[in-house]
């Protein structure tokens, strides 16, 4: 009786050692390590996907795809020197003191780690600078989406009130005087003219020229599985799975480039922003903001759009909460009720402990490379 029962225990175990369900493989970090550790996301556990994620057009994460340059603006090593110098150059604002190179500082992650950007007579921007690190894969420039290429992009900031305040015109007047120029959009574009659209072009092609070198996480799901820790390994499984990131930092660029309601419309308060609504009019935009890649996010504070939150804990926190967004009521009336911001039902609480957001701010900071130095162009006269 004792050998039967002995032996029924031994099958039984057997049987359940064969058959973990996938939940309790996915908690053997071993395995998690050698399953990550290639690059082939098919063979990775499955994301946790939203119902409203189109599963058809999902990308999951990864590492950076090669950069694309359209048709009209293909690359050229002339043009992109001439659209460094330009990003550089503070003539094109109104007071001479102000360039792209502002607001998108190299050693400051391409942002400028201010909650909102200083322009044009210290008056102070709507919103956080964005950085422009991988803005090559970007669809719509801008939180709110309104520049539809780097092209389109590049004309909004110059005569910009708040940032650089010159007319178009103007600017482009400026830079038809510097003598040293001249040779420059030679190069470039086969002649000297200088046009509102040579300009746009060459700071395009210099920005889709700022790319990230490989990360960590590049590094490990590439095949050198040493490269994370354990607590590294789990953040990145959380991040596809329980923490739902997956959702909207998708791709290789950790964004899906669509427009989400994260409850910060900041409805009532002096810092109130509709977000996309201010570019389409439809109410159904209200609050949505594009969505930010989180690769160098270590190097790109203090975050959100309106750049409140000043460590990366205060992000993962107000997302574990489930993002509460109390509506200020008392500003309700004639024609303001039907602006109610709705936040995303992407949104849920996540019920992460101290272990798992811990885990997860690991992952996070493996996205980002140690900050480099570059050499600033000297300025033609």
């Amino acid at each position: 009786m004792i050998k039967k029962l002995l032996f029924i225990i031994c099958i039984t175990f057997i049987f359940l050692s064969c058959n973990k369900s996938e939940k309790e493989k996915y908690k053997d970090i071993s395995y998690l390590r050698k399953v990550y550790s290639q690059p082939d996301a098919n063979k990775w556990p499955k994301p946790h996907l939203d119902s409203l994620i189109d599963k058809a057009t999902f990308k999951d994460i990864g590492i950076l795809p090669k950069i694309k340059y359209p048709e009209d603006n293909k690359y050229s090593k002339e043009k992109k020197k001439l659209g460094k110098t330009l990003f550089f150059d503070p003539r094109l604002s109104k007071s001479g003191q102000i360039a792209c190179a502002s607001c998108h500082n190299p050693e400051l992650g391409w942002t400028d780690n201010s909650t909102r950007s200083f322009g044009h007579d210290r008056q102070t921007g709507g919103r956080n600078s964005m950085t422009i690190l991988n803005v090559g894969h970007v669809k719509d420039l801008f939180w709110d989406g309104r520049a539809k290429s780097l092209e389109d992009q590049a004309r909004f900031p110059i005569p910009d009130k708040v940032e650089m305040n010159m007319d178009l015109k103007y600017a482009v007047d400026n830079i038809k005087k510097i003598e040293g120029y001249k040779a420059m959009f030679k190069k470039a574009f086969d002649s000297e003219e200088v046009t509102m659209q040579k300009i746009q072009y060459a700071i395009a092609t210099f920005e889709r020229t700022v790319k990230s070198p490989k990360s960590k996480f590049d590094k490990f799901v590439t095949g050198k599985s040493d490269r994370f820790t354990d607590q590294e390994v789990l953040g990145l499984h959380l991040f596809r799975t329980k923490a739902r990131c997956i959702n909207c930092h998708n791709t290789g660029y950790f964004s899906d480039n669509q427009f989400h309601n994260d409850g910060q419309t900041l409805f009532g308060a002096k810092d109130e922003d509709f977000g996309r609504y201010n570019v389409t009019g439809k109410i159904e935009d209200i609050g949505k903001f594009r969505t930010p890649t989180i690769r160098e996010v270590a190097n790109t504070r203090p975050w959100m759009h309106h750049g409140h939150f000043p460590s990366l804990l205060d992000v993962v926190e107000f997302y574990n909460l489930g993002n509460p967004a109390p509506i200020q009521r008392k500003y309700l009336g004639v024609g303001r009720d039907s602006l109610l911001p709705t936040t995303s039902p992407l949104l849920k609480k996540l019920q992460l402990d101290k272990k798992e957001i811990d885990a997860l701010l690991a992952f996070i900071n493996t996205l980002s490379t140690p900050t480099r130095r570059i050499l600033i162009p000297k300025l033609p006269q």
